[in-house]
């Protein structure tokens, strides 16, 4: 014959045992991203008299104004001092993409902050925070394929 005694009920979500283990993997999850958000503030930005190396460039040889076409490519770079051993990549919002359009192509708000026809804009996507991965063409647009916006070099970058 089966034991009619009831069970005993259910442990709420509010157990002791529960919240305990929340807290614990919260802390965890804070542990964990703590090293990453202080070495990433060791990082210092971008700064006048920087120069430019590309991302995969090993060497680290920085780029000169004839080192960028005006066939509207980007070429994805790092901020490196003039006397620096290293890049400042630690953190990926100082990657940059550096392209050379035409001039007459642009906005004049965006004429009057160009040198000698260089752009210059975080690869960092300002919606979701990817990585821009396609960059200037013909069309001198930049496109995140993480939401699918093209971003308009001739005009400062609007969407």
């Amino acid at each position: 014959m089966a034991d009619s005694r009831p069970l005993d009920p259910p442990r709420s979500l509010g157990c002791p045992q529960r919240r305990t283990l929340l807290r614990g993997a919260a802390g965890l999850v804070l542990a964990w991203m703590t090293p990453i958000r202080a070495s990433a503030q060791d990082v210092p930005p971008p700064a006048v008299g920087d120069l430019f190396v590309r991302v995969d460039d090993p060497s680290f040889i920085p780029l000169t104004p004839d080192d960028l076409t005006f066939d509207g490519r980007g070429v994805m770079v790092w901020p490196i001092g003039p006397t620096a051993a290293e890049p400042k990549s630690g953190t990926p919002l100082n990657k940059i993409l550096l392209s050379r359009v035409n001039p007459a192509n642009l906005t004049d708000a965006t004429r009057a902050g160009v040198a000698d026809g260089i752009l210059a804009f975080s690869a960092i996507c300002t919606h979701s925070g990817c990585e821009v991965d396609e960059s200037l063409g013909g069309n001198e647009t930049l496109y995140c394929s993480c939401h699918g916006s093209t971003f308009d070099a001739r005009s400062g970058g609007t969407v």
